[in-house]
């Protein structure tokens, strides 16, 4: 039987024999944190390396990103499906083992981390889900929903600012089952960290709410046990374990220094270290003892059938709740009825007629499917007065009673997005979370990850433009809209009344593969005439709202083209035109991501491509346009910031008038 010391040492070659081969990566945080990972993964987590997806398993997040070698080398000998072939190829292209870990590559990596304290805020989204979950569906003698999360994290992930956040509103929630430790080496990229970050660790999490476990030796296996089970017996908050440890532990002449922090060890070193560790193995050569001491497939296996039986005595006692934890968690799947529904909901807006605000337009659509769908969880960085984001049936989630749908996340944007994350990742609900969309800002990060993994995730962003007036340039967003829309896999909807507003929550609720930003008005908008064609079209994105010409191609004036509070306007203007004797076509285009989407043949019918005059009117950045209006097209937008004054007189003071729009089109026709 292999030793302790000898399973901990398998990570530690595995990981700087794989940076060795890449020349590039980070041997010092996998070689220090092995003792801490190993006594975890073989004692503690609950996991089935042979089916990773198993909905109890216990999370494990890596915050420190940077350290990918822990994980790929833990996922390998513990059994997951990584073979060794793959480790060799660390950091290669199409690897499953890239240079950072990232959800969808590999086999049990729970999310994608790297940039310092993604991976902590993610993780107590993780650790908020269970508890949530485990509210709405555990009866007493029945815990179907019962795993911990766990999380690695350095001082670069401390430093940022988004643990912060996060950590704060875990101790505020009382996440038991949310346990963190801390890779106290006193090392980053610059250096011994005393220069730069002196900061109480241990005080500052005990002023949050944790429990803190201080001083623990993290080359002692004993003492990291004892400190683990004593995490896991505190039951009412989330637990910070402080693992003093050296960076690159067994490197004779680089350990506990910055030098093998993120770069190779080199081939003398390395060989220094096999001695030092006892280990005389060949490079990426595992004796079969070790295997054996590190297989949690067997075990694995048994801890999921016992989970499975479980399930079978709660479905006995409680049939409909059972049905229900398999269809969201499990299947992952929307009551079988809600797209019918959903629709009929947006032909009775078209019917209705409203001229509201399109955030007004979106907390109606939160309050009908949010009584379909009891996944639904929602959320406001502090304004849901001004988001509107809050329903009949909210509930709040709060440390005494977690059973509800909407965290109150406070002034915690990023905090907010990052958590979004892992909830989504976990499984069980679908997520919306709202702030102004100049906040966005602030959590620009956490959005861009959702995409990068591709999951599922409703960001609420409203008081969208200079429209919102008063509060000034602060909180006047210009260039934000074409930030979103230019994110991979991220779908932005930016809609002009209360169908469209529907129609973009519905969209963002069927899509499974990647995140949506909703982006709403302050201001009231006016209700667009449709026919039913018209609005099943929405869903492509960008449709012909109106037309006067004889739809032949070569009959068009010209097209405006406009989202949003901008469609109203794109709609008046073309009267006047075609008061003046012009055939105008009017195109909404609430998702240019999905327009985008589209056939050619599609494409070329809404915006045909034999017709110059095109103009795109939007208060947000002009740059985005281009591509739609063309070299002798005209773009209606912003390229400065706003002002500070009521909304109406910023709109005419930058150009967002009919009169504005009809000489722009009348300058074209006279070229």
């Amino acid at each position: 039987m292999s030793s302790r010391k000898d399973l901990a040492n398998a990570i530690r070659a595995l990981s700087m024999d794989a940076v060795q081969k890449a020349q590039s990566g980070h041997p010092g945080a996998p070689m220090g944190m092995a003792d801490i990972a190993e006594v975890l993964w073989n004692d503690f987590l609950k996991h089935n390396p042979s089916n990773p997806n198993w909905a109890d398993r216990d999370r494990f997040v890596l915050s420190n990103g940077h350290g990918s070698m822990l994980i790929y080398s833990l996922l390998h000998l513990s059994g997951y499906d990584l073979p060794i072939d793959e480790l060799k190829q660390f950091r290669q292209l199409h690897s499953k083992t890239p240079g950072h870990p990232e959800y969808g590559y590999t086999p049990g990596i729970e999310t994608t981390t790297g940039p310092l304290g993604a991976g902590v805020s993610n993780a107590v989204g993780m650790a908020i889900a269970e508890k949530t979950l485990a509210a709405q569906f555990n009866r007493k003698g029945h815990h179907i929903v019962d795993h911990f999360t766990y999380c690695f994290l350095g001082d670069g992930c401390l430093m940022e600012g988004l643990s912060h956040e996060v950590c704060s509103l875990a101790g505020t929630l009382g996440l038991g089952k949310l346990i963190a430790f801390w890779d106290d080496n006193g090392i980053s990229i610059d250096g011994n960290v005393e220069g730069w970050f002196t900061d109480n660790t241990p005080a500052r999490f005990e002023a949050y709410g944790w429990h803190v476990i201080s001083n623990i030796d993290g080359h002692d296996s004993q003492a990291i046990s004892d400190a683990i089970a004593q995490a896991k017996a505190i039951t009412d908050k989330p637990t910070m374990i402080c693992c003093k440890t050296i960076i690159g532990f067994g490197s004779p002449n680089k350990s506990g220094s910055h030098s093998c922090h993120g770069a190779p060890l080199g081939d003398d070193e390395i060989a220094a270290a096999r001695e030092f560790l006892n280990w005389p193995h060949a490079p990426f050569e595992i004796p079969l003892e070790v295997y054996k001491g590190w297989d949690a497939k067997a075990k694995g296996f048994d801890a999921e059938q016992s989970w499975h039986a479980k399930f079978d005595a709660y479905k006995a006692a409680h049939p409909e709740l059972a049905a229900e934890y398999q269809r969201r968690v499990i299947d992952k799947a929307l009551p079988t009825d809600f797209e019918a529904k959903a629709n009929q909901y947006i032909k009775l807006c078209q019917q209705q007629g409203q001229h509201i605000a399109s955030r007004k337009a979106s907390q109606n659509a939160i309050e009908v499917f949010g009584s379909m769908l009891p996944e639904l969880l929602g959320g406001s960085a502090d304004l849901a007065g001004s988001n509107l984001t809050l329903w009949s049936g909210s509930k709040g989630i709060s440390a005494e009673d977690a059973s509800g749908n909407y965290l109150f996340y406070g002034v915690r944007e990023f905090g907010m997005s990052g958590i979004m994350n892992g909830i989504s990742l976990h499984d069980g609900f679908i997520n919306y979370g709202a702030t102004f969309l100049m906040f966005m800002e602030y959590a620009r990060n956490a959005v861009r990850m959702s995409a990068l993994m591709g999951i599922q995730n409703i960001f609420v962003y409203t008081h969208d433009s200079i429209g919102q007036g008063e509060d000034g340039p602060t909180h006047q967003p210009i260039e934000q809209i074409a930030n979103l829309r230019l994110t991979p896999n991220l779908n932005t909807w930016r809609p002009c009344d209360s169908v469209e507003s529907a129609a973009a929550w519905k969209s963002a609720i069927i899509r499974k593969e990647g995140p949506s930003a909703l982006i709403f008005s302050r201001q009231g908008l006016p209700h667009q005439a449709r026919t039913n064609e018209q609005v099943a079209a929405i869903e492509k994105g960008g449709y012909i709202l109106s037309d006067n010409s004889s739809n032949s191609q070569g009959s068009l004036d010209v097209i405006l083209i406009a989202t949003g509070s901008e469609v109203g306007l794109a709609a008046d203007s073309a009267t006047k035109l075609r008061e003046l004797g012009h055939k105008v076509r009017v195109v909404s285009m609430p998702c240019t991501n999905l327009f985008d989407a589209q056939s050619s043949d599609y494409q070329n019918s809404v915006l045909p491509l034999d017709v110059e005059n095109v103009i795109a009117i939007e208060t947000a950045h002009v740059d985005f346009w281009h591509k739609y209006v063309g070299r002798n097209g005209k773009i209606i937008g912003m390229s400065t910031f706003g002002e500070s004054a009521p909304g109406p007189v910023l709109l005419e003071h930058f150009g967002f008038t009919v009169d504005k729009v009809v000489d722009a089109a009348l300058a074209l026709f006279s070229k």
